[in-house]
């Protein structure tokens, strides 16, 4: 097996959380198997919100001068980006939007028909949780929302999925279940 560069994006506000607990079992196993792990806390992060300038387009990277220039090199590097995010309202938290604005230029050159895709050949697990119980976390597009938002981000950007994890009812459990550990597993048996 051909050792992979993994980037794994820890999205939410909670390091001893339930969606970091997912994103743990997902870098041991990412480590285990003998794959690098580089690891970034968006909330640990000096992120300044896009401004719309738009100059990323040529630059390939935002212009702004913060912690995107260090984040830009890894996303190039790796192979598999792994993002773990909370669902919050249906869709993702501001951090990780705020995230992806700031990638428009690196994910993307717009073109008069279809976005020309600058990420192509990389690949992407999600990771996910929500209050909701099943099948309504699914039923009323609660981690559906989410999911979709980011599957846009990386789809545009021209990666492919791997597969996608979440982990509904979390107002009852607090720690991930076996059978979502063991999905990460199979999904990161590559």
């Amino acid at each position: 097996m051909t050792q992979q560069k993994i980037l794994a994006i820890l999205g939410s506000p909670r390091p001893n959380g339930l969606v970091a607990a997912m994103l743990r079992h997902a870098v041991s196993q990412a480590q285990e198997a003998g794959h690098s792990v580089e690891q970034i806390n968006l909330y640990q992060q000096n992120l300044a919100y896009c401004t719309g300038c738009q100059a990323c387009y040529q630059t390939e990277i935002c212009v702004q001068q913060d912690d995107i220039q260090k984040i830009v090199p890894l996303l190039r590097q790796a192979d598999i980006v792994i993002l773990a995010a909370p669902v919050y309202w249906g869709n993702v938290p501001a951090a990780v939007k705020n995230l992806f604005d700031r990638l428009l230029g690196t994910a993307m050159l717009p073109t008069a028909r279809f976005p020309q895709p600058r990420l192509k050949g990389k690949k992407y697990l999600l990771l996910s949780a929500c209050h909701t119980p099943a099948p309504w976390h699914w039923l009323f597009n609660q981690s559906r929302g989410a999911f979709h938002c980011m599957d846009e981000f990386f789809k545009t950007a021209g990666m492919k999925p791997l597969g996608k994890v979440v982990c509904p009812n979390t107002k009852k459990i607090h720690m991930p279940t076996p059978a979502v550990l063991r999905r990460i597993e199979k999904i990161l048996s590559i």
